[in-house]
This record gives C-alpha cells, structure tokens and sequence, in this order.
C-alpha cells in the first residue's frame, strides 16, 4: 500500500464508501490510474474496475500499471461523466478523486453518472481545497510561492478552488442521499516529507504553458528538501491543503 498521505486519504474514501469483493466501480477521471489500482485490490478478481478517462495517454498508463501489478479487473473507456458504460445502470459505485472540480455543471456530471448506478449504489469523491486556508503562524513564503504556482494552474484551466467545501451541496442537487463529508488537514510539520516536488514535475508542461514557472526556476529536484529547510528554519508547520471525502446513496 502506497504511504503517500493522499492515497491514504484516498484508501479511508474507500473505506467510508464500503467498496467490497465482487462489486463493479467506475474510476471517473482516473488519470495514470493510482486509484483504479487500490478499487482493483478491493474489489478482486470476482469484481471490476471500469477506469474512464478523456486522455487516451492516462489510459494507456492505466491499462498498463494494472497490468504490470497483475490486475486483469480493470477495463479502460475513453470518455467522460457521460460515456457509455458497460452494465449501466447496474454499477455498484463510482469514484472520483480531483476531478469533479473540472466540470463546467458539476452538479448535471454527477447527475449522469447517478444515472449508470444501481438503485442504492455509491457515489464518492476525494477533492481538494486551499482557497480559503490561513496556512501557519510563520512566514513561509517559498510555500506559498509553490502553492500560489498550483492555484494559477488550476485556476486559468477553470478548475473549482473551492469544490470539497461544495460536495454536500453538489450531491444534493444531484437528487442523492449525503451519507457523509470529512475534511483532513495536509499537514507539513518541519521535519516532515511530502511530494511537492514530484507533482510540480507532473504538472509542469502545465504551469510552463501558462508562463508560472519553469523547470529551472522550479527545481523539482530541490524543492522538497528547500520546503523542509524553510520549514525547519522557523520550526513551522504549514496546513498545505484542505483534503475533502463526501460519501453519497443513490435513492
């Protein structure tokens, strides 16, 4: 099991949502299918992992991340909130992590998706928030120059900043049962290790497109040990993100 605290946040969604053997789940957004991996585990070789994505690239590293981890439950579909899903309206549940903050009408995304559910099947999302955090007691300002470089990203590609402290609300128009919604604090203690540096080098085709930053003046191989000399040099804790998990029932 992955020790990145996201994933581990990611893995409690699951808990939360009751994923079990033999049912089938849609991972909505999956990407390069880090998710697709951990419902495939749980669910096992009596369930399957539908992994739905607009990138055929994200596919093709899903089909093949799974493979090389031995799961032959996972089927990839090119698409989004809308796609044609095998065994609609018979899917047990439907994941989603960081990627309902993309759509333009959450709510009408959800609503399609609610649609490929049985009755009583699960909808749960893992978004995240920063837009409204006080991040520490101590300057820390190449922290918040990094986070500062994220938020512009997300923000000129119309992401929603704000989506984990909406998720109630979004699932409730969307005409499903709220069954929960938790918020983690992504804590930076001075002596703590986090993978900034790692996703600033997944996203920095993104951030250079928008003139941000740039590999050299980023750094990525550097930056995670210069966070943690800011850190420890005040003998600060920074609150990087807010970590939203919601939980709803098809009625």
């Amino acid at each position: 099991m992955s020790t990145n605290p996201v994933d581990l946040m990611t893995e409690r969604l699951l808990d939360e949502a009751g994923i079990a053997p033999g049912w089938t789940v849609v991972d909505i957004g999956c990407g390069p299918g880090a998710v697709t991996r951990m419902i495939a585990r749980r669910v096992g070789p009596g369930g399957r992992v539908l992994a739905v994505d607009r990138d055929p690239a994200m596919l093709d590293i899903t089909r093949r991340m799974a493979a090389d981890e031995g799961l032959a439950n996972v089927s990839v579909i090119e698409g989004g909130f809308d796609a044609e899903l095998p065994g609609h309206g018979t899917i047990d549940a439907v994941v989603g992590r960081r990627v309902l903050m993309y759509q333009a009408d959450p709510v009408a995304a959800v609503e399609a998706l609610g649609r490929s559910l049985r009755p009583g099947g699960v909808v749960a999302f893992h978004e995240h928030d920063a837009s409204k955090l006080v991040p520490g007691r101590h300057p820390l300002p190449l922290h918040d120059e990094v986070r500062d470089w994220l938020a512009k990203m997300l923000s000129r590609e119309g992401a929603r900043l704000d989506m984990g402290l909406t998720l109630h609300e979004v699932m409730s128009a969307a005409g499903l049962a709220v069954e929960s919604v938790r918020a983690e604090a992504n804590l930076l203690p001075p002596d703590s290790s986090y993978p900034v540096g790692m996703i600033v080098r997944a996203v920095m085709p993104r951030l250079e497109r928008f003139g941000i930053t740039d590999m050299a003046s980023a750094d990525p191989d550097t930056l995670d040990e210069r966070l943690r000399q800011e850190r420890q040099a005040n003998g600060a804790t920074c609150l990087w993100e807010l970590v939203f998990r919601a939980v709803a029932r098809k009625m």
